[in-house]
């Protein structure tokens, strides 16, 4: 068996662990629910591109410790900065209206556009709540799996704010506009059952199974031919903007490169030897 490796995100408030070329990330203030910081977002912002460039990698988890996945922005940190940026702080005039955009806009391309463009494949593991930001970021990856307990909002409307990281855009592609503007306006929780029959989570599991159903999933991925996986995730991204022909013309394409791989060659060969195909990334 491999041996797991703790690699060092810059941060405790983001830990790293790759094993059997499963990369988890977890969200590490359980205390506050996991709820955003500025060295989390450092940390996403440091080892997401070097995992999505890693061969050694073929699937990124992204999970939170404790019994939550992510309480989305730490509201209290909201507020102090709130009040410091009506007027000067220690280190002079509060950041301008047009520099708070542009931070919160790298934080989200940081996170939630490279965990959605990687091209390889992603799950979110939601251990327990999941609200506001925290949704956000679980929508952007590709799959998701709940822990029978865990409840998701997107709570902005509670603390008048409009949403960031994307979640309108995700969660419209996911269950719908009518039904995505209900969960947005009304900001009710939403429990396990409801999530999966609404087809924002792939899997609802008991609690006490969530780690074995997740480390099988995931190694089951990450067992997968990756430069099949990089294309389907191009194809399934693209589909979402691009018309038929146009998503045919991507298809044919990505089918005729895959077909000219040594892990097509190896897959072909284990399908008549009736065997699991090795994939080697080539």
């Amino acid at each position: 068996m491999t041996r797991a490796t703790e690699i060092d995100t810059g941060t405790e408030d983001l830990l790293l662990r790759v094993e059997e070329r499963v990369a988890t990330l977890t969200m590490n203030r359980p205390d506050r629910r996991n709820a955003l910081s500025g060295p989390m977002m450092e940390g996403f912002r440091r080892v997401l591109p070097i995992l999505a460039r890693d061969s050694d990698v073929g699937c990124v988890v992204v999970t939170g410790a404790g019994r939550a996945f992510c309480a989305g922005g730490d509201v209290k940190s909201m507020d102090d900065e709130r009040s410091a940026a009506g007027g000067e702080t220690a280190g002079g005039p509060a950041p301008s209206i047009e520099h708070r955009i542009q931070g919160l806009l790298d934080n989200e391309l940081a996170v939630s556009a490279n965990l959605y463009e990687m091209l390889k494949p992603t799950l979110a593991v939601l251990p327990g709540p999941a609200a506001g930001a925290g949704l956000s970021i679980a929508l952007a990856c590709d799959l998701r799996i709940a822990a029978e307990s865990a409840i998701i909002t997107t709570a902005f409307a509670r603390v008048g704010f409009s949403g960031d990281f994307g979640g309108s855009w995700f969660l419209t592609r996911l269950v719908g506009t009518a039904r995505a503007r209900e969960l947005y306006f009304l900001a009710d929780r939403v429990d396990a059952k409801e999530m999966e029959r609404l087809g924002i989570v792939n899997r609802v599991v008991p609690d006490a199974a969530l780690e074995q159903e997740t480390r099988t999933l995931a190694r089951r991925l990450a067992k997968g031919p990756p430069v099949a996986h990089r294309y389907m995730k191009e194809n399934l991204n693209r589909a979402l903007v691009v018309d038929l022909r146009a998503c045919l013309a991507d298809e044919a394409a990505g089918m005729i490169r895959t077909g000219m791989t040594e892990d097509n060659r190896e897959a072909l060969r284990a399908f008549v030897e009736k065997r699991d195909p090795v994939f080697q990334g080539r």
